[in-house]
């Protein structure tokens, strides 16, 4: 299946995403920090659906002005879907991009055919913030952390988040560290900072209206998301279950392939 690229401009701020071909419910599949749709790009070759650049990531608008909060990054989606006419869909969530598909499902449970959530940011009971981040989260020491970030840092941090040393190849670090700008950088702090530990513990009244299938892949050697948090998270779900990745880390389709097929074959069948 072939993947296009399409800029589209909302509100004046222009959006980047990638698509297959679909007919129907597509799958909307949302990436985390601080990669892009790129990340998608296996799965929407198996699979029709979209894969935008969340505004401040990739090739999306970065301006100083837009929200970079959770919920401001739903509400970007949600004026990206009501600008291609897409009612429903069945959503794919990495890292952050799963807490913004679950804003997504709280807002509009009718809407959702079904929910796969990879490594998610398990923001529940148990949950610590890795050590980068407890500093990104500082004022002005954040700053300086990301001004003193480096094509090597970054290149160190998405190995470590892997457990094949052949998961990042040379040109996809080549364009996370393209894309990690001024721009993305400001994002990153702000979305780390409006977003509290228990985010989700506020969202379970809402979340238990999803009727929808949910299924949780956690890669079992994530350095920063601990898979003990898996069984926490995935009981605020309705319908939720939650498969370990045996062999994989924070990104679990690379180092194991197979898990495009196994998201694929989830999605088809709900």
């Amino acid at each position: 299946m072939s993947v296009d690229e399409h800029t589209i401009e909302l509100a004046g701020s222009p959006v980047f995403l990638r698509s297959a071909t679909w007919r129907g419910v597509p799958a909307l599949y949302l990436h985390g920090v601080p990669t892009s749709s790129l990340d998608w790009v296996g799965f929407l070759e198996r699979t029709p659906g979209i894969a935008p650049d969340l505004i401040g990531f990739g090739r999306s608008a970065k301006g100083g002005h837009l929200d970079y909060s959770v919920e401001g990054l739903a509400t970007a989606v949600d004026h990206m879907l009501a600008e291609l006419e897409v009612e429903r869909m069945r959503l794919v969530g990495h890292d952050w991009g799963a807490l913004v598909a679950l804003e997504l499902a709280a807002r509009h449970p009718e809407r959702i055919e079904a929910v796969v959530l990879c490594n998610p940011l398990a923001l529940v009971d148990g949950f610590r913030w890795p050590g980068l981040a407890r500093m990104w989260r500082r004022p002005l020491l954040g700053e300086l952390l990301m001004g003193a970030t480096n094509r090597w840092l970054i290149a160190r941090t998405l190995h470590r988040g892997s457990v094949r040393p052949d998961a990042w190849p040379e040109d996809r670090i080549a364009t996370v560290w393209h894309d990690f700008d001024q721009g993305t950088q400001r994002a990153i702090l702000r979305l780390y900072r409006r977003t509290h530990e228990h985010r989700l513990e506020s969202e379970r009244a809402a979340l238990a209206k999803l009727e929808a299938p949910v299924l949780v892949l956690w890669g079992e050697q994530d350095p920063w998301l601990p898979v003990a948090l898996g069984d926490r998270f995935a009981s605020l779900l309705r319908q939720a279950r939650l498969e370990r990745v045996a062999g994989a880390g924070h990104w679990p389709w690379l180092d194991r392939p197979e898990v495009v097929e196994r998201v694929a074959t989830f999605l088809e069948s709900s």
